[in-house]
C-alpha cells in the first residue's frame, strides 16, 4: 500500500471531547488533505513542546525519556506510519533499526508516535487508503471553517489581543510551572500574531 508523507500542521482544542485535542496532520505535496486525530492533553502538550524548540521543560517529558533511551540503546527511529482506523480509533506503528541492522516495528498510539517523530525528526506517513477514508480535503475544510466562523462570530465577543511581549512572558511562566496545556495555547496565539 502507498504511504503518503504528512507534516504536523498544528493542534487545536477538541470541541467534541472535554480535555481532548485534535492533532492536525497535513499531506505533503499536491493533495492538501488533512488528517485530524483526537489525542489526549498530555500528548498534545508533549507534541507542542517538541515543536516549539525554544521552549525547554525543566524536566524531561516522557517522550524525551524515550528518545534518551533509544539513543543509549543505539536504536534509530526510521519512520512512523498511521495505518488503521477502527471505530474512530487510529493505530500507528513505529519503525526502527538497531546498531546491528535489526529492524523493529512497535505498535503505538498515533499521538505517542508523532510525539516521538517530532523529537527525532523522522518522517510521518499515513497509508493512502486511510487518507481516503478519514482525510479531509481542502474543499471540505473550507466548508466546515465557514460554518464554524459564523458560529464563533455569533457566540464569542471580540477580545483585545495581548502584546507579543506579554504573551511571551506568559509562555515562559507556563513552561516554568510545567503547565504545558497553557503553554501550547499561548504558543498558538503567538503564531497567529506572526
Amino acid at each position: 500500500m502507498q504511504e503518503i508523507e504528512l507534516t504536523v500542521k498544528g493542534l487545536s482544542y477538541s470541541q467534541g471531547k472535554s480535555g481532548a485535542y485534535a492533532l492536525i496532520l497535513a499531506e505533503k505535496g499536491e493533495g492538501g488533505r488533512k488528517l485530524p486525530v483526537v489525542i489526549g492533553g498530555a500528548e498534545a502538550q508533549s507534541i507542542a513542546v517538541a515543536m516549539e524548540k525554544s521552549v525547554a521543560p525543566p524536566r524531561p517529558l516522557t517522550h524525551d525519556t524515550w528518545v534518551n533511551m533509544l539513543k543509549e540503546m543505539q536504536v534509530t527511529v526510521q519512520k512512523v506510519i498511521i495505518h488503521r482506523l477502527v471505530n474512530g480509533v487510529f493505530f500507528a506503528s513505529i519503525y526502527a533499526i538497531d546498531a546491528d541492522g535489526k529492524s523493529m516495528v512497535f505498535d503505538s498510539r498515533p499521538s505517542d508516535a508523532v510525539a516521538l517523530a517530532v523529537r527525532v525528526e523522522c518522517p510521518i506517513f499515513a497509508l493512502s487508503t486511510l487518507l481516503e477514508q478519514a482525510g479531509i480535503t481542502p474543499q471540505e475544510e473550507s466548508e466546515a471553517d465557514g460554518t464554524a466562523q459564523e458560529i464563533q462570530e455569533e457566540v464569542e465577543p471580540v477580545v483585545s489581543e495581548e502584546t507579543r511581549e506579554e504573551l511571551e512572558a506568559l509562555l515562559d511562566e507556563a513552561v516554568e510551572n510545567e503547565d504545558y496545556e497553557l503553554a501550547a495555547r499561548l504558543r498558538d496565539k503567538l503564531d497567529k500574531l506572526k
